[in-house]
């Protein structure tokens, strides 16, 4: 991969959104996949995951780890350039098997979501 893979970890959805949307809005990035941590210290964890060209990462990254910060806490945050073609693989492959999730119908039974 010759761009670079953008990591940040806060505490609740209130502020992994609010990084999201910063570092969306900033540069030119894309959001490839979150992922949900319960029991980080007392807490929920989300972390967020975006791809692009490094600098764009790297300013994104930032302004969302800003953004984040005033809404609640963030825990780490981390912009790898160039990751080997493995991380990314095993990152997608995590994402898939756990993005099967129950939507539940008001009118009628429980049905399983791919997504």
């Amino acid at each position: 991969m010759s761009g670079a893979l953008g990591m940040i970890e806060a505490i609740g959805l209130t502020s992994a959104m609010t990084a999201v949307d910063a570092a969306c809005k900033a540069a030119d990035i894309q959001m490839v996949g979150h992922e949900k941590v319960i029991g980080a210290g007392a807490a929920i964890t989300i972390t967020v995951y975006f791809t692009g060209e490094v600098a764009a990462v790297q300013s994104g990254v930032d302004a969302g780890v800003k953004a984040a910060e005033v809404s609640g806490r963030v825990l780490s945050h981390r912009v790898i350039p160039r990751p080997d073609e493995d991380v990314m693989k095993k990152l997608i492959a995590v994402k898939k098997e756990t993005k099967k999730t129950r939507l539940k119908d008001p009118k009628g039974p429980e049905k399983e979501a791919k997504s």
